[in-house]
Order: structure tokens, then C-alpha cells, then sequence
């Protein structure tokens, strides 16, 4: 698939979105790591040089998420929502930069670029999508006769023989630039709304006898996402076709539908993710083995096996590392090391050759900041130990059971720290009034 320089993409993104229920613009609920409207920008990115999104409602926070992925990419306009408001409304400043104009919604994650391609390959100055769809509520009807679209019926204004249609309103568009530049300005906003619909322009159209023509098209992928529930179903699709990308690719998974894996993950090399993984942002994984129920954020483990049941946090770096059961590992870079059991180890760098026994502690947070633990080559710490951040253990030493490091150690030194015994013989019987 190539770069089309010959078509403009314009998405639409103005709406608040009020079916979400939520605080966040809808096209920046995220689904498997992304923001809903970055899948669109995304797909729209291999066919156009244009593209072009459309603002209205918290525009400067989805420019700002939309800038990180995309930077001078793409390029936004804000919509009149007084003064303009609906989906025509959004189109009464944009300009085109090519002769066909593809019209997208920002709440439709699954479309791809392969089928937005074919409204390229109908020779129609207005090409709609359609749906086939039978028994099926919540769309507007078309009306289609000898191959072209004759009308599209809202559905609260449908009679029950146009109910009966199959045919509904997917809701994406491809014209001709001079459609858009004839008939955007005839719009008018005599509706119960008061809002300007691109959808009018199919009946200004057809007035004219321009031709219409219909493309039919997979719910599964120009499905809208609107509410809660429909988010979740979107999510699941999108997280399957991640997976099975993966899985092609060679990555080994146990139970796939038990897995999560998201947009911004990569694997190389032989990888093998067992039952109720969760592999999360920008995480890297290399030749590793990631074994059940175990959570990576935003980390890169190379040649290391990693569970089950352990948590790496953000820019956790692990390569050639053994991190076991109940292992939690944030903000730290492990080479060589192995953690088998029981430990948290945060903002700190532990050297090759280095064993962490159970119940191991890096105390980081002293109430107002985080400090750094740095551990050396080939030291080995007893289980219950905790070192108490800034500190330093250098190369080589050895730590007994039950240590509070509060000092740094230098290379070779063995540390413990010794409590006074007390041992009281008899003390349970006395203590609970019992007889030996």
C-alpha cells in the first residue's frame, strides 16, 4: 500500500461524546494502550499526505495527545460549534489540499487502510458506505435502486416498509472536491437540532442528479464506537488482531484469549507469553520468556525469563535476569541478576551475577523523594534484607538474613545486622496460665 497523493482525509473529532459518560473527549478513550482517534489518524496516514482533523470540544488536549504520535504530520481545524454545529457545520472552513476528499469519524478505531482504499477505486463523485445489515437498530436507512444511492432515511422518520431495509448508513464518505466546495454552503439547519448534516448533501445531490454510489462495507470494521459497552467490544477486536499479528510473526502464546497485549508493544526473536500476561505501552520484549498472570509496563526484558505473577513498572530495563514469582521491579535496570521470590526493587541498578534473596527491600521513599539503590557484580543478599536508599554495594559482598543496609559497602565486605536474642524458657505456659 502506497501513500495516495492524490486524496485528502478529513476526521471528524469535534464531539463531546455525552454517551461515554466521562470526563475524557470520546476520541481519547483509549483502546489496547491508544487513543481511539490515533487509529484513525494512523490508518489515514497511509493513504494521504492530507489528513486533516477537525476540533471543537477540549481541542487543545487532543491536539497535544494527537501531536506526541504524529507531530507536523497532520493538521487540525477548529470547528464554529456555536455558530455551526453537526457534521456539515465541521466542514465549513476546511479546504482540501487534493480532489478526492475522504470524510472519517474519529470514533471508529477498527477501520484500515486497506478498505478505506476502495473508495478510491469507484468512479463516483460521491461514493457512501453502506451496511447490510438485516434486523438492526440505531441506523438510517439507504435506499439504493439500480446501483446508486437514492436516499438515506433517518430512522426516527423511517415508515416500517423502510424499516425493513437492510441497507444502512456506515457513516463515511468519499467526494469530489467540488461537491464539498457546491454544496457545504447550501446546507441549512432547519432541524429539531439545529445542526448542518453532511448527510444533506446527498439530497442537494440527488436533486442534481449526481451519481451516488453505494460501498459496502464490514460492521466489524466501521463499527462507531459511542458508549461504554461499545468500547469494550472494540477493544476486544482490536486486542484479537494484535495477537494474531503476533502470533504470525512467531511469538508463541498460551491461551491467547486470556492475554493482553497492546498497540505500542514489540517483540523480537523466539518470545513466549503465557496465560494472563498483560504486556502494556511502549514495552520491548527480546528472546524472553514471560510466564503467567505476570504485568509489563512500558519495559525492555531481553534474553530473561520474567514470573509468574511479577510486575515490572515503567523503564524497568531487565537482559539475561531471573525474576520470579511475586517480584515487583520499577524505574531499574537488572543485567545478569536473578530475584526469585517476594522483593520490590525500584529506582535501582543491579549488576550481573548479583542473587536477591526472598522478602528483598529497596526502600526508595523517605516521605518527600525517591533515592537510588546501586548494587554490584556477584553480591548475594539473604532473604528480609532491606537496603535503605542512597546507598551503594559495591562489587562482591555478602549480606546476611534479616539486614537493614543503611550505610554503603565496599567491595568484598560481608554485612548483617545482629539483634540482641532473648529467650525467656517457659514464657507460653506462664503467659497463657497453662500447665507444662
Amino acid at each position: 500500500m502506497t501513500n495516495n497523493h492524490s486524496l485528502s482525509i478529513v476526521i471528524l473529532a469535534a464531539g463531546k461524546g455525552t454517551r461515554m459518560k466521562s470526563n475524557t473527549p470520546k476520541v481519547l478513550h483509549k483502546i489496547c494502550g491508544r487513543e481511539m482517534l490515533y487509529y484513525s489518524i494512523k490508518e489515514s496516514l497511509k493513504l494521504s499526505d492530507d489528513v486533516c482533523v477537525i476540533l471543537g470540544f477540549e481541542q487543545e488536549r487532543i491536539a497535544k495527545a494527537m501531536q506526541e504520535y504524529f507531530g507536523d504530520k497532520i493538521r487540525f481545524l477548529i470547528q464554529d460549534l456555536e455558530n455551526f454545529p453537526g457534521t456539515g457545520g465541521a466542514l465549513k472552513k476546511y479546504t482540501p489540499k487534493h480532489q478526492k476528499v475522504l470524510v472519517l469519524n474519529g470514533d471508529m478505531p477498527l477501520i484500515q487502510a486497506s478498505e478505506l482504499e476502495q473508495f478510491l477505486h469507484t468512479n463516483s463523485p460521491i461514493v457512501m458506505s453502506v451496511l447490510d445489515l438485516p434486523n438492526v437498530n440505531g441506523y438510517g436507512r439507504v435506499v439504493i435502486q439500480n446501483n446508486e444511492v437514492q436516499e438515506i432515511i433517518e430512522e426516527k422518520d423511517a415508515d416500517s416498509k423502510i424499516l425493513a431495509l437492510s441497507t444502512l448508513n456506515a457513516g463515511i464518505y468519499c467526494f469530489n472536491k467540488e461537491i464539498l466546495e457546491s454544496y457545504i454552503p447550501k446546507l441549512a439547519n432547519n432541524n429539531v437540532q439545529k445542526e448542518y448534516y453532511l448527510t444533506d448533501i446527498i439530497a442537494l445531490a440527488r436533486k442534481d442528479s449526481v451519481k451516488i454510489a453505494p460501498l459496502f462495507v464490514a460492521l466489524e470494521n466501521f463499527k462507531g464506537v459511542n458508549d461504554k459497552l461499545d468500547l469494550a467490544k472494540a477493544e476486544e477486536i482490536l486486542g484479537n488482531r494484535i495477537k494474531e499479528s503476533w502470533l504470525k510473526k512467531g511469538v508463541l502464546m498460551r491461551l491467547p484469549n486470556t492475554i493482553y497485549i497492546e498497540e505500542g508493544v514489540e517483540f523480537v526473536g523466539e518470545c513466549i507469553l503465557e496465560n494472563g500476561v498483560s504486556i502494556c505501552g511502549d514495552s520491548k520484549i527480546i528472546e524472553s520468556h514471560i510466564k503467567a498472570h505476570s504485568i509489563i509496563e512500558s519495559s525492555f526484558v531481553k534474553n530473561s525469563d520474567v514470573g509468574p505473577l511479577a510486575h515490572l513498572r515503567p523503564q524497568s530495563v531487565l537482559e539475561n535476569t531471573h525474576i520470579g514469582n511475586f517480584v515487583e521491579v520499577k524505574k531499574s535496570t537488572l543485567n545478569g541478576v536473578k530475584a526469585g521470590h517476594l522483593s520490590y526493587i525500584g529506582d535501582s541498578e543491579v549488576d550481573c551475577g548479583t542473587n536477591i534473596g526472598a522478602g528483598f527491600i529497596t526502600c526508595n521513599y523517605d516521605g518527600k523523594g525517591k533515592h537510588k539503590t546501586k548494587i554490584g557484580k556477584n553480591v548475594f543478599i539473604g532473604s528480609d534484607s532491606q537496603a535503605v536508599a542512597p546507598v551503594v554495594i559495591e562489587d562482591d559482598c555478602l549480606i546476611g538474613a534479616g539486614s537493614t543496609i543503611r550505610r554503603n559497602l565496599k567491595k568484598g565486605e560481608f554485612f548483617v545486622t545482629l539483634g540482641k536474642e532473648v529467650i525467656k524458657e517457659g514464657f507460653f505456659y506462664r503467659f497463657f496460665n497453662k500447665k507444662l
